[in-house]
């Protein structure tokens, strides 16, 4: 399978220098995706349930547009402004993801960003 780029208006528009996604190799890598509503282009969201919440809406449109879904998911990266938001994080992803969740890991943002509590990374099989 060729390295393919993938994009939807669906979610954020991402900056210039990465994709939404790229599929290869028989899975899709979805790049850290901010809570940002894409009609709008600003964050959605005053709570991490709301934040989480928008994440993963943008991330089920670039698997859709990618031709693959959420249950696909195999991994992911939560990447928070605060730990301390770990428990309503986590409490929006059970929602989305309430039996056989994906691996996951989490990190610190390495950078303040005003109003950016959460970014998720996922990687699906295609």
């Amino acid at each position: 399978m060729p390295r393919q780029i993938v994009y939807t208006s669906k979610a954020a528009k991402p900056p210039p220098m990465y994709s939404q996604a790229v599929k290869a190799a028989g899975l899709v890598f979805v790049s850290g995706t901010a809570p940002t509503d894409p009609n709008t282009g600003a964050y959605k969201g005053e709570t991490i349930q709301e934040q989480t919440r928008q994440c993963l809406t943008n991330i089920q449109a670039i698997l859709e547009a990618a031709g693959t879904s959420m249950d696909k998911i195999v991994s992911v990266t939560v990447v928070m402004a605060d730990e301390d938001d770990f428990p309503g994080m986590n409490e929006e992803w059970m929602k989305w993801f309430p039996s056989n969740p994906p691996a996951r890991q989490g990190a610190k943002l390495p950078a303040r960003i005003p109003g950016l509590k959460v970014s998720i990374a996922a990687i699906a099989e295609a």
